[in-house]
């Protein structure tokens, strides 16, 4: 059985989003982030990225981990491209090149985009948007930003998906890391065929139904 460690107010919601595109049976361990907690090494705290049963697991102390069957991976985008490549179906590459196309997407999101859209939620999750602090942040985020919407805006133009013709891990994982931005209305304003390929990922019956678990979880 797929063991995911994480809350699903964290990372690994992509993860089980992916679980849950692929039927898969999910053992759910809701490590916590230790930055949550007053005091995450307390007897009484609940399992955090601090606790010593989870550093077992991931030295690293990040969320989210997997145990499949023993095989131990971390880093919540490369886990979905493992999970596609094993289990396969519709989500996962056809082929070398689909591969290589899924690779590159997923990665490109990782280093060019996720580490501005992070400081997105992170304005809003600290409560600090309406301050000089959070504006500036919110503005140079945006500033960052626009590029990778401009070209994901350019390719919507000529296809419907990033990889084949259909729904892929690729979509998912970059989906994921752009679901960061959605406060910045102007961002998606100017990409309406982005905005509608990413309201057509979230109309996904798996990511529904991942999301109501994640808004049923302490915030």
């Amino acid at each position: 059985m797929l063991t995911i460690y994480g809350v699903y107010r964290s990372r690994a919601a992509r993860n089980y989003w992916m679980a849950a595109e692929l039927g898969l049976d999910v053992k759910s361990v809701p490590v916590i982030q230790a930055r949550r907690l007053a005091d995450p090494l307390d007897p009484g705290a609940p399992l955090n990225t601090r606790s010593p049963s989870f550093l077992a697991v991931n030295p690293l102390g990040f969320i989210p981990a997997i145990d499949d069957n023993g095989l131990v991976l971390t880093e919540s985008l490369a886990i979905n491209l493992y999970l596609a490549r094993k289990y396969g179906g519709p989500l996962a590459p056809q082929s070398v090149q689909e591969e290589g196309q899924a690779t590159m997407w997923t990665l490109w999101a990782a280093t060019e985009v996720e580490p501005h859209a992070v400081k997105v939620v992170l304005a809003y999750d600290n409560g600090i948007e309406q301050s000089e602090e959070g504006q500036l942040t919110l503005r140079l985020a945006r500033r960052a930003l626009k590029p990778a919407f401009a070209l994901l805006e350019a390719h919507f133009q000529r296809h419907a998906w990033l990889v084949g013709d259909r729904f892929t891990v690729a979509d998912l994982n970059v989906a994921e890391v752009f679901r960061y931005a959605m406060t910045e209305k102007e961002l998606f304003d100017a990409a309406p065929k982005m905005a509608a390929w990413l309201d057509r990922c979230q109309s996904r019956p798996a990511f529904k139904a991942v999301m109501a678990i994640r808004a049923a979880e302490a915030s």
